[in-house]
């Protein structure tokens, strides 16, 4: 079974929400396609978003208003 990608309205979102995760059960589909070294990259370059830090140790989210001023951007 195929799921749609979902975006909060707000709330954060990791990685795996972003990028997607196609081995997860059920798979999690992408947001934005891009692989994870092309999104690091392109967040150290500041064509992304910056996470947000301190949610816990080595925890990094990204807001989900962020992500839908991204994509909606792109369009």
């Amino acid at each position: 079974m195929q799921y749609a990608p979902v975006l909060l309205n707000a709330g954060f979102l990791r990685i795996w929400h972003i990028i997607g995760d196609p081995k997860a059960s059920p798979p999690i589909p992408a947001l934005i396609p891009i692989c994870r070294s092309g999104w690091f990259a392109g967040v150290a370059s500041g064509r992304f978003p910056k996470p947000v830090k301190g949610l816990g140790a080595r925890i990094s989210a990204w807001r989900a208003e962020d992500i839908r001023a991204l994509i909606e951007g792109a369009k």
